[in-house]
């Protein structure tokens, strides 16, 4: 689709986090989301050199490709925005996870980089769950080196799927993780192949590919806004990259979470000592918004109760889509669901 001329000028740096220019959308003419057509197939480029990975694991095919819903939530208080979400619950791993982690291990795979050897990295919980689902399939031994504080659904997922489990302290974070998984890899790297979810450029381009493209699909290329967060820097980084290919006026938005007690899955990036994710694009980013995870939960519960049974970065990206549309005014503005909610019964989530 030919890019359409700006209306007005990019802002600069300085405007950064200011009222956002027209976008030129006006909803009242744009195509209505739902006659508009979607991609079919799995979520991998449509390349020869997937083909016989895809015939000889025909469940790889059911990653990608998920819905965009309508979120109601807000419509009331703010009748002039549209707020979508990707249904990324929808993946058979349960988590929008499974998108990187196909891509990464497919390219592995395909370079014949795991014969022989165990793949390791670092996880919150559900690149852990792909990693043991998509590995358990391809035959790869797989082992996970996640916080302690990860949900007990999510670990024992983990395992169901044949996947071995290293935990770390949680009181030292998602970084801590993430250097007990190269220490390890270090230590043996004739045993490990290190998929290294924080730099693996294949990580960003699943979602460059995949997500993205479906995004421009499923709306028509209309959107004004996009937002996301900060686990590894590969949705926020790959979907910023594409959206903004197709329409420099798509402005994209970062959701940051408190340091503690955090959110599950994302970064606050807010200590001179936290780890930025080596594949993390912030040329990207237009905005940060703060999100406190009660702010989240709120979000989550009220969700429930209109079907949508999701997991905490969920709500958290929801409250920042509210956030950006009060600043917006009008527009359309996409996100994800990442993961379900189910993931969370031992959480403080649902508690009462």
């Amino acid at each position: 689709m030919a890019r359409r001329p700006p209306a007005e000028p990019a802002p600069g740096p300085g405007q950064r986090g200011s009222a956002p220019p027209a976008t030129g959308l006006d909803l009242r003419t744009a195509p209505a989301l739902a006659e508009l057509p979607v991609r079919p197939g799995p979520g991998l480029p449509p390349e020869p050199r997937y083909r016989e990975l895809l015939a000889r694991h025909p469940v790889l095919a059911l990653i990608g490709n998920t819905p965009l819903v309508r979120i109601d939530l807000f419509r009331e208080e703010l009748p002039g925005v549209e707020i979508w979400a990707k249904a990324e619950f929808l993946n058979p791993g349960g988590s929008l996870k499974d998108r990187p982690v196909l891509r990464m291990l497919a390219e592995a795979w395909l370079a014949g980089a795991l014969a022989g050897r165990t793949v390791i990295d670092s996880s919150s919980g559900n690149a852990g769950i792909a990693y043991a689902m998509i590995g358990g399939l391809l035959g790869v031994a797989i082992e996970l080196v996640v916080p302690g504080n990860a949900s007990a659904e999510r670990q024992q997922r983990i395992v169901a799927h044949g996947a071995q489990l290293r935990l770390t302290d949680p009181l030292l974070g998602y970084d801590e993780a993430l250097r007990e998984a190269h220490r390890r890899a270090a230590a043996e790297p004739d045993r490990y192949y290190l998929a290294d979810q924080y730099a693996n450029p294949h990580n960003w381009l699943a979602h460059y590919h995949g997500t993205a493209a479906e995004i421009l699909a499923q709306t028509g290329g209309e959107l004004t806004d996009f937002v996301a967060g900060v686990g590894t820097g590969g949705t926020i980084t790959g979907c910023g990259r594409r959206l903004k290919e197709h329409d420099p006026r798509i402005e994209v938005s970062c959701v940051r979470p408190e340091s503690f007690p955090g959110i599950e899955g994302l970064k606050p990036l807010g200590a001179p000592g936290d780890i930025v994710p080596a594949i993390l694009d912030q040329g990207v980013i237009d905005r940060w918004i703060e999100v406190r995870s009660e702010d989240a939960r709120a979000v989550c519960r009220a969700l429930a109760r209109q079907g949508l049974f999701v997991g905490l970065s969920s709500g958290a990206y929801l409250y920042a889509a509210r956030e950006v549309a009060r600043l917006r005014g009008r527009g359309r503005i996409v996100t994800l669901l990442n993961d379900t909610g189910e993931r969370y019964f031992s959480t403080r989530l649902w508690q009462t």
